[in-house]
């Protein structure tokens, strides 16, 4: 399967400083890897209503879920790039995981099976100086990847606040360059290591 890269931009900021980051590793993909560029607040869903025991899925057809819905399914990889907005994920990545839950209970999807095997990454900026402020998102982005049977290929961590402040983070950017060449090994829940 030819790679296929689809970047979820979750911040609330257009041409932030996680896209920045994002579009500087991004650039370094080989040309014949195709990406795809969905940008959450330019496509929002609705709050997602957990069903699960109330009623059959569907699989939608139209509209912005349908849409991240096939991106998702025909990415061999899915970068999430959420800046991290009070130690975790975005609102509006949040919001486009926890459709996973119902993706996942789809007839006819196979959507973890499908995903089972494909690599998530994760992308952020954060306005502090220690790092370790986002492992709640890292844990986040890892544990999802574990249950779905995904490869996970960590976070590239950036530093910025104010608009391009990310491009000044010399390490970051550095890291941009090979981040998405590195080996992603299959995700594993914290508790199994």
């Amino acid at each position: 399967m030819t790679r296929r890269f689809l970047f979820v931009l979750g911040s609330a900021r257009a041409d932030g400083n996680t896209e920045l980051l994002a579009r500087r590793a991004a650039e370094q993909l080989p040309p014949d890897v195709e990406q795809q560029w969905l940008d959450l607040a330019e496509h929002p869903v609705p709050d997602f209503e957990d069903l699960r025991h109330d009623s059959d899925h569907v699989r939608p057809t139209e509209g912005n879920v349908a849409l991240l819905l096939d991106a998702t399914l025909a990415a061999t990889d899915i970068v999430i790039a959420s800046p991290l907005y009070w130690y975790s994920v975005s609102a509006h990545t949040k919001r486009y995981l926890d459709y996973w839950s119902g993706w996942l209970r789809t007839p006819g999807l196979d959507f973890k099976k499908t995903l089972a095997g494909r690599t998530l990454w994760g992308v952020t900026a954060l306005a502090h100086q220690e790092q370790v402020v986002a492992d709640p998102l890292v844990g986040t982005l890892n544990n999802s990847a574990a249950y779905m049977g995904m490869r996970f290929g960590g976070v590239l961590l950036g530093n910025g606040s104010k608009p391009g402040d990310v491009l000044n983070d010399t390490e970051a950017l550095a890291r941009a360059k090979t981040f998405f060449a590195q080996e992603a090994p299959l995700a594993r829940f914290l508790y199994e290591e």
